[in-house]
């Protein structure tokens, strides 16, 4: 299962606020994810946050296609409504009011994959070796 990770730029000294934020996040609808011709094109699997200092870090674990992911998180009131509410405290501007604008910021704050290992991997032909 692929992971995605977006970062938020923010003002360092707000710890408590930020993880109050996330801490009420309204979960999605729904897990399953559908393209513009309601097919299934993804889930959602799993979400983390994590911070230090002046970088918040969001991680998506998820199957099917990443942009399919974005445009359903642009659409998910919890997702609108977190947003809203870290915008006092971000030091880069994020403009995510609109889903256009949501899934230009998706984009430009993704980090690049460096390595994905999960035992779900291994399968059959991997079991009981190391591949790390």
């Amino acid at each position: 299962m692929p992971f995605a990770a977006i970062t938020y730029d923010i003002e360092p000294g707000h710890e408590k606020e930020l993880a109050e934020i996330f801490g009420n996040f309204k979960r999605v609808r729904g897990s399953s994810i559908t393209d513009a011709e309601g097919r299934t094109a993804g889930t959602i699997l799993a979400t983390a946050v994590f911070l230090r200092d002046d970088t918040l870090v969001r991680v998506i674990e998820y199957t099917g296609d990443l942009e399919a992911v974005a445009r359903h998180m642009a659409s998910q009131p919890g997702v609108r409504e977190v947003e809203r509410r870290l915008k006092p405290y971000l030091s880069r501007p994020r403009e995510t009011d609109t889903p256009e604008g949501f899934l230009e910021v998706f984009r430009r704050s993704l980090l690049t994959t460096v390595a994905e290992i999960s035992v779900r991997d291994r399968g059959a032909a991997g079991a009981g070796t190391d591949a790390a």
